[in-house]
């Protein structure tokens, strides 16, 4: 018996705010969740597994239109054809709340019911999948409690999408907790919702996050993909298998211990050449931030759009053209031993020496700093659309290391224009 585990395929997840983003390639990243599934379906025939299990979150909500429904039955109905069946339940993204547009699915695909838990029993495989999908989009009750006791005789799965304790960084829907999954007597829990893979328990059960097949933003790092899993006379064989187009990276690129821009700039290259070999001739998107503690800092920030085309000339050179970079930050800072106490030679009443004092208050006091951004910036802030406020794809003011690193980049340009004798 053969099935694969996969979860969060969010098709046709609207990843807002790229037109803002000069060079992105638009049409690889929005049409990279439907690739990462028409993936996922070519090795489910190629490796000829009996069914699929998807633990939710399907789809990102309602559509725009019906397009993305009919995709996602056009996929079916190829497994359709390779007598694979598909088991799925319904996340806190397309709870039957969520997603009102009606669409009659393939007979090989089976949906587990809303209002109660639900079993489907293959017979002719020994297998029985436990699932519940979500009614409503908040779902705060344990609904693994809930899940009906194990079939002797059977390998049973378990189906959850939940925000298992200790997930402080996703919202608690369906909680439960290792200790439940445990209880139930199941062989292997299929969980959803968490996008990054992880396996909380190797065996007796297994219990898995398999992650979503595709990373959207940098948040979501790494290899995505899906769980392919065997199981034979009752030993159990697992296999994480790769599915997604676009591999997302955060490339750090440290000054530490350098203070030639020529050599910082050969490590920089050096570590996307990794990132590049990591994603095996993916398209790559990364995310480049300047870390670490040296004098290279105040050269760096006080140039910013200098150092960031000659980056993305880095980024092209190393990758052979095939990776984006979505962004540039500078979390670097100088040494305290190189702090500069006063610029020489500026009148006490000068603006910019002004500024820079300021900028060394609100450095030494954190709490301030906060106050100050939020004064300041609120009449900008309310302005902008709400995925630049909130959520992964956000400006990030809230951040005290964004404004602190911002903080150091403002520090690093007055000196600049102060022309403070620093080294």
């Amino acid at each position: 018996m053969k099935f694969i585990h996969c979860s969060d395929l969010h098709i046709d997840s609207p990843l807002d705010g790229l037109e803002r983003y000069p060079g992105a390639p638009l049409a690889a990243l929005r049409g990279a969740t439907r690739q990462a599934l028409v993936n996922l379906v070519d090795l489910a025939v190629s490796r000829h597994v009996d069914f699929l299990v998807v633990a939710g979150d399907i789809f990102d909500g309602d559509w725009r239109d019906m397009n993305t429904g009919l995709f996602f039955n056009s996929q079916m109905r190829v497994l359709e054809r390779a007598g694979i069946t598909v088991y799925l339940k319904r996340g806190n993204h397309d709870a039957a709340s969520e997603v009102t547009r009606a669409l009659t699915l393939p007979d090989n695909v089976h949906v587990f019911d809303a209002d109660r838990p639900q079993s489907f029993l293959r017979d002719d495989l020994r297998v029985a999948l436990h699932g519940r999908s979500f009614s409503e989009r908040a779902t705060p009750q344990d609904l693994a409690a809930t899940y009906p006791d194990p079939v002797p005789g059977y390998f049973n799965i378990g189906v959850l999408h939940t925000s298992l304790a200790g997930y402080a960084a996703h919202d608690p829907y369906a909680p439960t907790s290792l200790d439940m999954l445990r209880s139930r007597g199941y062989d292997y829990w299929a969980l959803g919702h968490v996008h990054a893979r992880e396996v909380l328990q190797a065996e007796f059960p297994r219990i898995v996050y398999c992650g979503n097949p595709q990373g959207r933003h940098a948040g979501e790092t790494g290899a995505k993909g899906c769980e392919l899993i065997s199981v034979e006379a009752g030993d159990m064989r697992t296999e994480a298998v790769a599915l997604d187009v676009v591999r997302w990276a955060v490339i750090d690129l440290p000054i530490d211990g350098l203070s030639d821009i020529a050599e910082w700039r050969r490590s920089a290259q050096a570590l996307m050449r990794e990132a590049h070999d990591a994603a095996a001739g993916r398209l790559s998107a990364w995310r480049l931030q300047i870390v670490g503690t040296g004098p290279l800092h105040e050269r760096l920030a006080a140039r910013a759009d200098e150092v960031g085309a000659d980056l993305r000339q880095l980024a092209d050179a190393a990758s052979g053209g095939s990776a984006w970079v979505e962004k540039i930050r500078v979390r670097s800072r100088a040494p305290r031993s190189s702090s500069v106490e006063s610029p020489v030679g500026r009148p006490d009443d000068d603006p910019l020496l002004a500024c820079w004092r300021l900028s060394q208050t609100l450095q030494a006091e954190p709490d301030s700093l906060r106050t100050f951004a939020q004064d300041s910036l609120n009449d900008v802030l309310v302005r902008l659309p709400s995925s630049l406020r909130i959520g992964p794809q956000s400006i990030g003011f809230e951040d005290p290391d964004m404004l602190a690193a911002l903080m150091r980049e403002a520090e690093a340009l007055l000196l600049d224009r102060l022309g403070a004798d620093t080294p």
